[in-house]
């Protein structure tokens, strides 16, 4: 940092050099009124400003950290992906709907729009897929991380009188994506409301 700042994970910095100061902010960094959404929609996140000159680390359970550039297009990432961002970049919430639920992470997930980076987080190297008219995607919402671009999401279930029987594949749920952009999954899939299904 050569006298800027930028908002990171509550209690994510692992070490600094130089001269930096750090906060924490209320709402995810978007203020009393992110705070009343969040607690709101269920989507939380704690977030601290780190400003100053100097270089400063950060890591949370050494998982892969992955830079995501944003050019004025916004992000979709879960709150528990995001390690870091650029302080120019907003912070929001955006409605899910049953992709969400699935994942057991609720109805809503955390946006970041704007210009500079962000630091996403995965279980393992983040594996980039691209999405368009052609090659639509569907994803393990186990597996999701992380989405930009102009896409539509879409929730499917596989599950079928086999897989109540036990004879299913063992993916009863998928998040389709359509259109034009970036899908964002990691090699190891979190535990999800349908996982066991």
């Amino acid at each position: 940092m050569t006298g800027d700042a930028v908002k990171a994970k509550n209690g994510s910095m692992v070490a600094y050099d130089g001269q930096i100061s750090f906060k924490k902010l209320s709402g995810g960094g978007e203020g009393v009124r992110g705070m009343v959404t969040r607690r709101l929609t269920g989507e939380q996140m704690v977030m601290m400003e780190a400003s100053g000159s100097g270089t400063c680390y950060f890591a949370d359970r050494a998982s892969e950290i992955n830079l995501v550039q944003l050019n004025g297009d916004k992000l979709y990432v879960e709150s528990s992906n995001l390690l870091c961002t650029d302080s120019a970049l907003r912070t929001g919430t955006s409605f899910t709907g049953l992709r969400g639920a699935s994942q057991g992470n609720g109805l809503f997930t955390t946006t970041v729009e704007g210009t500079g980076q962000a630091a996403i987080m995965s279980d393992g190297p983040a594996v980039v897929l691209r999405v368009s008219a052609q090659y639509p995607l569907s994803v393990d919402p186990g597996a999701y991380i992380a989405h930009q671009g102009d896409l539509r999401q879409q929730f499917q279930s596989g599950v079928t009188f086999r897989t109540f029987l036990g004879e299913g594949g063992g993916e009863a749920f998928q998040i389709r994506f359509e259109g034009e952009g970036l899908v964002y999954v990691q090699p190891s899939e979190r535990n999800t409301v349908g996982g066991d299904v």
